[in-house]
């Protein structure tokens, strides 16, 4: 082999030990975002579970509340009964429109299910 060959040889191999370490770095880059990336999710995640925990502990209260308080109307049934009473529609279909004296059997079957 001559001293050309060789050399070229050694030139080709640095050039491409060049290349690698460009492609190592880059490599490197993208695990630093990888990494970066992945522990903002894990913490997202984190508060996401919290978030929803709370939501069902509220819930899990809220039910229990509603159960015990189920069977007394309360004010806002008092309300609605006394709109209804006023001459107002209290069922989803026309709620707040005058009722023109006349029996609406949506109101009343909603009265009747609060009761």
């Amino acid at each position: 082999m001559s001293k050309r060959q060789i050399f070229d040889q050694v030139s080709d191999m640095e050039k491409q030990i060049g290349e690698l370490y460009e492609q190592l770095g880059d490599l490197k880059n993208q695990l630093g975002n990888l990494l970066e990336e992945n522990q903002r999710l894990m913490m997202e995640n984190h508060n996401l579970r919290n978030h929803l925990n709370s939501n069902e502990q509220e819930n899990e209260d809220a039910g229990s509340m509603r159960k015990s308080t189920k069977d007394i109307p309360g004010e806002g049934y008092d309300n609605l009964a006394r709109l209804y009473e006023e001459g107002f529609h209290i069922c989803n279909l026309e709620f707040g429109s005058p009722r023109r004296n006349e029996d609406c059997i949506f109101c009343l079957d909603f009265l009747s299910k609060t009761k």
